[in-house]
């Protein structure tokens, strides 16, 4: 018996694929067992993205009371050397130190909002692929619909008694490819949850309201390599960490303008039809494991209109206003005290750009794509204000949503600070001035 994922297999045959038509009682009792687990739950089961999500981390050692003690101080010492360089007081949010575990529960209620949308989407447009699913079709409509594989394997043609196997099975397989995407969705969760050092890593604030989180193991596997000691990894992160809990609390409008932006992107998210309906073409029904295959090659796709354009650029420039911000204030408070900042500013800015390999895996399946494209130009943003007025005034744009640039505004940030701090002080600076004390740390 070949084995698939999911806990089943299939039974061997003579034929061609491996289908054995005398099978199908079986078969059936091997998809209700699969899918008993998740059908009630709609277009995304997530209780198999847990499932599948926390398998995948293998061992995850809780964490230890030393790496608690080090995010603990390691925040403690982020906290006071940011009193100098940004005007938003503390958080008085709790201090966390995750495991990869604890990481997937905490963000899971956000990833669920998120997602729902793209996996609604994903099971409309698969019910539009699949024959026999709306219940008015007749055998010979079904019959025209199906693989040639299934073809071959009915001389006799769809029959009464077939057709009524059949439709339910079909239906079947529409929810088999919720479970198989919710299979993927949790594997490139797994992923992430080995790669993300802090609750704000993604971009998007995560983790539940008023926490501030790091992964120490991760934190740990992010220095190897790097010749940065581990102590500085842990500040620089707990830097970034804080930043952006004080950036959130100050401005309480923030977290839902941007969830709203998220939520909004994925709702513009469609099905590449061509590419969805050539790898169902030869689509086995006897494999599941196909349809992982297929959920997992990258089918998403924003929406070229214009709603979802606009979408896309609000959301990277909020992104974008966030990052900028949060880099200006942590160079301004690490300074000449963290011999190791420029280097890992560096480092950042390659991972900001590129993503990592569970980022990737993440943005092939559900089709988006979290990075802040105009960080540099927000950065430059904060950076020309804060030469020139000061950190209130930096951190003033803040206050309400209309202060910040938007992406026009974002084209030109010299000429955005000169009008918002009603001076002239940058005739004599470029913007590559701002680039170069970036790169330079």
């Amino acid at each position: 018996m070949s084995q698939f994922p999911f806990g089943f297999g299939a039974a061997d045959s003579n034929e061609p694929g491996g289908f054995d038509m005398n099978n199908l009682g079986a078969m059936f009792t091997q998809f209700g067992q699969m899918l008993q687990q998740s059908q009630n739950e709609g277009p995304l089961p997530w209780s198999t993205v847990m499932q599948v999500a926390r398998a995948g981390l293998g061992s995850d050692p809780s964490v230890s009371e030393a790496s608690v003690r080090a995010v603990e101080s390691a925040m403690e010492l982020a906290d006071l050397w940011l009193n100098e360089s940004v005007s938003f007081p503390a958080s008085t949010a709790p201090v966390k130190a995750w495991s990869r575990s604890e990481w997937i529960v905490e963000t899971a209620p956000v990833w669920q909002t998120i997602i729902l949308p793209i996996a609604t989407t994903m099971s409309q447009r698969m019910e539009t692929m699949l024959p026999g699913l709306t219940g008015t079709e007749d055998a010979s409509s079904i019959e025209d619909q199906l693989p040639e594989q299934l073809k071959g394997m009915l001389p006799d043609g769809v029959t009464p008694e077939m057709m009524a196997m059949l439709k339910p099975m079909l239906g079947m397989v529409t929810q088999l490819g919720a479970t198989a995407f919710a299979y993927q969705l949790g594997q490139a969760l797994s992923a992430l949850a080995k790669e993300v050092v802090s609750s704000t890593d993604v971009g998007i604030p995560l983790a539940p309201v008023g926490t501030r989180a790091l992964i120490p193991l991760n934190i740990s596997e992010f220095a190897q390599g790097l010749g940065i000691d581990e102590r500085d990894l842990f500040l620089f992160f707990a830097l970034r960490e804080s930043a952006h809990q004080r950036l959130f609390d100050h401005a309480p409008w923030l977290r839902p303008r941007l969830m709203s932006a998220v939520e909004e992107y994925a709702r513009y998210m469609d099905v590449d039809i061509a590419s969805l309906g050539e790898k169902f073409g030869g689509f086995d029904l006897s494999n599941p494991e196909a349809l992982q295959e297929i959920m997992a090659s990258g089918v998403m796709e924003p929406e070229d209109t214009a709603e979802q354009r606009a979408a896309i650029l609000r959301l990277e420039t909020l992104l974008a206003l966030i990052e900028g911000w949060v880099d200006e204030v942590v160079s301004q408070a690490a300074g000449d005290r963290l011999a190791s900042l420029g280097q890992l500013r560096e480092t950042m800015g390659r991972r900001r750009a590129t993503g990592g390999p569970a980022e990737t895996t993440f943005s092939t399946l559900v089709g988006m794509k979290l990075r802040p494209t105009l960080f540099r130009e927000a950065n430059t943003v904060f950076a020309a204000v804060r030469a020139k007025a000061g950190i209130e005034a930096r951190d003033a744009l803040w206050n309400h949503p209309d202060l910040l640039p938007n992406a026009e505004s974002l084209s030109d940030p010299l000429g955005f600070a000169e009008i918002v701090t009603g001076g002239s002080a940058f005739d004599d600076i470029s913007m590559s001035d701002f680039e170069k004390d970036e790169e330079q740390g």
